[in-house]
């Protein structure tokens, strides 16, 4: 996979969470790992007896209660009802994700449908058709992060819109096309808006604003009377705003009725993580903050305060551009009891695709 490791797995928090290990035998170890997989697939608490019928199970159901005791002691497994089974505590998902589980790859007709489904013309269209082929294959809701986009561009124009007001209209190679609105110099005439854009379009034909930046505005100070003073004025304001991030993330959510599937007695909670979703500044910022690490992450329930009341998880990645700048996150959001084994690498082979095909 790449990044090699949850990047999640990479701070001091990990390696407190590492030193439970220590404290846990391999027949602790192995019981802890068959419950939450067991917990993860069925959704119920696991019971001593469930546990000892698993193949290769050579300890009796009392051994096992026993061990189900300390684990609780140590705060990852807890007992939600009066029953004798247990669940991991959001704890024991972390130890879990970040020191026991196996993640393997996606199957080769996993692969073919990411691929298949994500192919697409348009940058847009690609990031769409890359989050519903995630959410379908994880039924779950998929969730993408984008920046604006920074792709070469191909043509560059200032549309009045008022005395005071225009619209960047910015076509990329790809031929999407993006609008931004920008402030105009006081007193503009329709003749500098008609100056500066070919101005701009001489200037950044083929490379993104960013790329052409420095350029821009040293020809701006060395050919003065190419352009008037209200004229320059604009390029520079286009230049400042028209770059990449100045629109903010966008945030695109595909599958949230794949969340209802199954809900039984947490509809309530999944109707709580609804309305959690429609927070998108906080979903955006939470996402964002994939984008410190260089693999999938991991956030588990009340670890991220967006998610405090619904008990959610979010698994994430971010994608590149062709010059390996992290532009965008990929992930999807689902109840904890997610197939992480199996989500994880779906999500890091999500991102490589999008990164694959935005370049």
């Amino acid at each position: 996979m790449r990044g090699g490791a949850l990047a999640g797995a990479r701070d001091a928090r990990y390696l407190l969470r590492m030193s439970l290990l220590t404290e846990m035998d391999v027949r602790s170890r192995d019981l802890f790992r068959r419950l939450v997989e067991t917990y993860l697939e069925t959704g119920e608490p696991v019971g001593s007896r469930t546990l000892s019928r698993g193949p290769g199970v050579d300890v009796s159901p009392a051994t096992i209660r026993n061990v189900m005791a300390d684990l609780t002691e140590l705060g990852i497994l807890s007992a939600p009802h009066a029953s004798a089974g247990r669940i991991p505590t959001e704890r024991g998902l972390r130890l879990f994700i970040d020191g026991i589980m196996e993640i393997g790859e996606p199957s080769e007709a996993e692969r073919r449908a990411l691929e298949a489904d994500a192919g697409a013309e348009g940058a847009a269209d690609l990031l769409s058709r890359a989050a519903g082929a995630l959410s379908g294959l994880t039924r779950t809701a998929s969730l993408i992060v984008t920046s604006k986009s920074d792709r070469p561009l191909r043509h560059v124009e200032f549309v009045r819109l008022d005395p005071e007001r225009a619209l960047a209209v910015l076509v990329d190679d790809r031929g999407d096309v993006e609008n931004r609105l920008i402030a105009l110099p006081a007193g503009l005439p329709a003749a500098s808006l008609e100056r500066a854009s070919n101005f701009l379009n001489a200037q950044v034909a083929g490379r993104t604003i960013s790329q052409a930046r420095r350029e821009v505005l040293e020809q701006l100070d060395a050919q003065r009377g190419q352009l008037d003073d209200l004229s320059a004025d604009l390029v520079r304001r286009g230049v400042a705003e028209v770059g990449p991030g100045s629109g903010g993330p966008q945030l695109i959510v595909r599958g949230q009725a794949n969340l209802l599937e199954g809900a039984g007695a947490d509809l309530e909670r999944i109707q709580q993580l609804f309305e959690e979703i429609e927070r998108k500044q906080g979903l955006i910022d939470l996402l964002e903050a994939a984008k410190d690490g260089e693999g999938v992450r991991v956030f588990i329930g009340s670890e991220n305060r967006l998610f405090s009341l619904s008990g959610s998880a979010v698994v994430a990645a971010p994608y590149r551009d062709a010059e390996r700048n992290i532009v965008g996150v990929v992930g999807v959001v689902g109840p904890t009891r997610l197939n992480y084994a199996r989500v994880v690498p779906l999500v890091d082979y999500t991102a490589e695709i999008v990164t694959r095909l935005i370049r």
